[in-house]
């Protein structure tokens, strides 16, 4: 049998003054932001007409944090608004987290990760899950005294409370309001027992407080450790510590005496999962306790998000990242029923899990829970000024 090379056709001359034929254009990639996770604005999925703002792109490059309503018009500053709440304690039964209660005393964070699990909330406010929740921040101006006053309530059962369960309670902006220590002040006084969860060290200004309150069994820390690689860090956590300096906290927590636990959140197949042994043993060394890992999820307007920044910055990987992510999650981007929505199924999560324990064997962590070590005996509601003193 002969073989015949194959011939190409010939090419067709162009005739002269003719344009070349139209060549498929793909859809421009936005820009990514000096500072910020998000690289685009989406509308709240409650607003019935939505409108796209065009900015010019001298101006969208500005990052000052000066300009109080720079982010409406193109910039990206942040501005901090107050709010009264009208609680302050959030109740949940959900069976995924350890705490029945939970404080949050900022709405939006500024630490601008992409994945965070947060951002849909900012749709009730009528406001973007994307750049409007990293920049448009809120503070419950009253935070202090309504927990006083919650804690004053004749029903009040005294249980652990979580500080920061949805947004960072050390994001930059405590710096100037110190909402988180004022909370932490009157949970000292009535001794009611608190957790918080942080990725900022920030939480090194309060190590006075918090010794003495885990001293009585009353405070305890997890810190959350995404990754050690600072390149990856500063595109996916881009206004955060990096990993070093979070080891560093734990380290200092640890050294004063307060339990410490490190979340490994979110574990993003082919991104940072390569680091979770490596995270465990170096979260042992600084002198953690306990650790836990939650699988990346993607509820609501967190797919679209995460899916832009990984063809911003991964491009090449993103198809691969998200078929292990559908492969985690039934055939699906995100599974939102309890005891999967964490863990996510499939050979891959297991896989995962299986490391995670191995590792946490390995290096003589446990499993994390907030409620472990916490005495809720020892509430006591203090005198306020005007009571009437007690006659035995």
């Amino acid at each position: 049998m002969s073989s015949k090379a194959r011939i190409p056709p010939p090419r067709q001359p162009r005739l002269p003054g003719k344009p070349p034929p139209p060549q498929a254009q793909l859809p421009p990639l936005r820009a990514a932001r000096k500072g910020r996770g998000t690289v685009s604005n989406h509308d709240s999925r409650y607003l019935s007409v939505t409108v796209e703002r065009e900015f010019d792109l001298q101006h969208e490059a500005v990052d000052d944090d000066s300009a109080p309503d720079a982010a409406r018009h193109g910039a990206l500053a942040t501005e901090c608004r107050p709010e009264t709440a009208k609680t302050i304690i959030a109740r949940n039964r959900s069976p995924d987290v350890p705490f029945d209660q939970s404080i949050n005393p900022y709405r939006g964070c500024e630490h601008g990760c992409v994945y965070c699990y947060a951002r849909p909330t900012h749709a009730w406010l009528d406001l973007s899950p994307g750049l409007d929740f990293e920049t448009r921040l809120t503070y419950k101006a009253n935070a202090p005294e309504q927990l006083e006053a919650e804690l004053r309530a004749p029903g009040y059962q005294c249980k652990p409370i979580t500080i920061g369960a949805n947004t960072d309670p050390y994001q930059p902006v405590e710096q100037r309001y110190r909402l988180t220590r004022q909370l932490l002040e009157v949970a000292r006084r009535f001794r009611q027992p608190v957790s918080l969860i942080t990725k900022g060290q920030g939480i090194l200004r309060d190590v006075d407080l918090l010794a003495e309150m885990a001293a009585q069994g009353l405070a305890n820390v997890a810190v959350s450790v995404t990754t050690l690689d600072r390149e990856l860090k500063r595109r996916l956590e881009p206004r955060t510590a990096d990993g070093a300096t979070r080891l560093k906290v734990v380290e200092t927590l640890a050294q004063a005496g307060i339990p410490v636990s490190v979340l490994v959140a979110p574990v993003i197949p082919a991104l940072n999962d390569k680091e979770l042994e490596t995270i465990v043993a170096r979260s042992a060394e600084a002198g953690a306790s306990s650790a836990a890992y939650i699988l990346l999820r993607l509820p609501l307007e967190i797919r679209e998000l995460f899916e832009e920044w990984l063809q911003t910055h991964y491009p090449l990987r993103a198809e691969h990242v998200m078929s292990l992510v559908r492969q985690c999650r039934g055939g699906r981007n995100n599974d939102p029923r309890f005891g999967y929505r964490m863990r996510g199924t499939g050979e891959f999560a297991e896989l995962i899990s299986q490391r995670f324990q191995l590792a946490c064997k390995r290096y003589g962590l446990t499993h994390r829970d907030e409620r472990k070590g916490l005495d809720c005996t020892q509430f006591r509601v203090p005198a306020a000024a005007g009571d009437q003193l007690c006659l035995l």
